[in-house]
């Protein structure tokens, strides 16, 4: 069994409840517990005045404690069997707070957009703050297939550097009994002359590949190079697939934003969940 923990984050709203039951469900694939995060905190620019601020402060914590409540609720129900814990924080910064959530987290989950919280945008400023520096894989819960369709799609930019984020998807290939598929995605050049993809990008996928199916040879998996813009084509894939992995760099890495235009674009525009996996 798992010692660490999933966590997910909920501020009430619909969107974060459909994460808290994703996490649920996730936590119990991987036979751990469930820890449900709220943050207490003042809404943006609001400034109450000192006399009432207390007052304010108070009723704030009492919603998110109700919160925390319903969406433990709501995971038992999604999950039964698994052990559930709340945690309400009090923290002036909502996106510190929940990349601090990360820590020792197996991943940390959100919904896509919020009540005017932590996900008030499609990985808004909080959400954009938390995938980049959590330390765990973040999971954007956006909307989830009506059916399962036993197939994880992991985006493979770099092979040499694809290494945490084809694990986690061999791993979630393998708890949900489902196929995967490693995509490489590249915007076609107008000097390209062949409508196939080049064989060497196809044999150092297909040998990448090999190396993982001897460590699950129980999962099916296959590769895919695709001439089109990366954010679209994987996007699109979300559509058909149960979980879309994509791997990123920390932001001091010095490979550039943590969350880069491809990750931002698919996070914005998946139709089921998607997790960033740190390198």
């Amino acid at each position: 069994m798992a010692t660490k923990p999933v966590v997910a984050g909920t501020d009430g709203s619909p969107e974060s409840m459909r994460a808290v039951e994703w996490a649920a469900r996730e936590a119990g694939l991987r036979g751990t517990s469930l820890r449900i995060v709220a943050i207490a905190s003042m809404p943006p620019r609001m400034s109450p005045n000192p006399a009432t601020q207390d007052t304010v402060a108070n009723r704030i914590e009492e919603a998110t404690n109700g919160a925390l409540t319903t969406a433990a609720s709501q995971a038992a129900a999604a999950a039964p069997g698994v052990a559930v814990e709340t945690d309400l924080v009090n923290h002036a910064s909502p996106a510190t707070a929940l990349a601090n959530a990360g820590q020792d987290a197996l991943m940390l989950v959100l919904g896509s957009r919020g009540a005017g919280g932590f996900t008030a945008l499609v990985l808004g400023s909080v959400s954009r703050f938390a995938a980049t520096h959590a330390s765990c894989p973040v999971v954007v819960v956006r909307e989830e297939p009506m059916t399962q369709h036993r197939e994880i799609v992991v985006g493979v930019h770099d092979p040499a550097q694809a290494t945490a984020a084809l694990g986690f998807a061999f791993q979630e290939a393998a708890l949900r009994q489902a196929k995967l598929v490693a995509t490489h995605a590249r915007s076609r050049s107008p000097l390209d002359r062949h409508d196939e993809p080049a064989d060497e990008e196809q044999r150092t996928l297909d040998a990448l590949l090999a190396s993982w199916r001897e460590k699950y040879p129980d999962v099916q998996a296959s590769a895919e190079i695709m001439h089109a813009h990366p954010g679209r084509v994987l996007a699109g894939a979300s559509a058909r697939a149960d979980l879309v992995v994509l791997g990123r760099h920390a932001p001091d890495s010095g490979h550039g934003p943590g969350v880069g235009s491809i990750t931002h674009s698919v996070f914005s525009h998946a139709q089921g969940p998607v997790v960033s996996v740190p390198g």
